[in-house]
């Protein structure tokens, strides 16, 4: 559990430890941002359609955005502001999986098994979390203004 302090700022680990975690977030999405724009070349995944492009500058803007928001967490990090750019980077992510179900770009047609109830069903749980997760920071980020009014 993080205590917080009269600048809103969270302690707890240590300023090094949540910079290494930042740090190690960039580097991960960087990885995502490369394998996600060579899916189609690569062909990994058999049941995505070229339809994946239509959404692709979407996840782009996802993991970019992402990966800038951490970096300023690297410098910055108090309570409220990093529910503030959570609550941003949700709202993003939602319009991603908003577009990802009205898009859908998967073809399961080669399989014996209808997966497209499935998939969907996946999407609108994914929502569902995101939709939540949103509540949340808003709440987090209510209580951090509550806090530094006291």
């Amino acid at each position: 559990m993080t205590a917080v302090q009269s600048a809103g700022v969270v302690s707890g680990p240590g300023n090094a430890a949540r910079r290494t975690g930042y740090g190690a977030a960039i580097a991960v999405n960087l990885i995502i941002l490369f394998i996600t724009n060579h899916l189609l070349e690569w062909g990994w995944i058999p049941f995505l359609t070229a339809d994946f492009e239509r959404i692709l500058g979407l996840i782009n803007l996802s993991v970019a955005t992402t990966i800038a928001v951490n970096v300023v967490w690297m410098g910055y990090d108090a309570e409220w502001f990093k529910s503030l750019a959570q609550i941003g980077l949700n709202l993003i992510a939602g319009v991603v999986a908003i577009r990802t179900y009205q898009v859908f770009p998967f073809d399961f047609s080669t399989y014996e098994f209808d997966w497209v109830p499935i998939a969907r069903l996946l999407i609108i749980v994914g929502i569902l979390g995101i939709a939540l997760a949103t509540v949340s920071e808003l709440v987090k980020l209510a209580r951090s203004a509550v806090q530094a009014l006291d």
